[in-house]
């Protein structure tokens, strides 16, 4: 048998940090109980967004900006997380 190295493939991975803002304007059929809970109906609205308008969403409005900024305006946290991707991409 021929055992012969199969070429390495090395996965780019080009990674940034990027600011995002999304303005939405929609109607939402929901019980109202969820409203007072912030962080849960932030939850179901990206949910229900994700899924596209049905019967219970109806989208008006949406206007979503994304713009690479310089990885030093991220947290330190994000930053050692970029470091960890490249490194890996590094390593495949």
């Amino acid at each position: 048998m021929n055992f012969e190295a199969l070429p390495r493939q090395v996965n780019s991975v080009d990674v940034g940090v990027y600011e995002c803002e999304i303005h939405l304007k929609f109607r939402l059929i929901e019980e109202k109980s969820l409203l007072s809970d912030r962080d849960q109906l932030l939850q179901v609205l990206l949910d229900a967004l994700t899924e596209g308008s049905d019967d219970f969403l109806e989208t008006l409005q949406a206007n979503v900006k994304a713009q690479e900024v310089s990885e030093f305006k991220a947290s330190p946290q994000m930053r050692r997380q970029l470091m960890r991707l490249r490194n890996s991409a590094e390593a495949s």
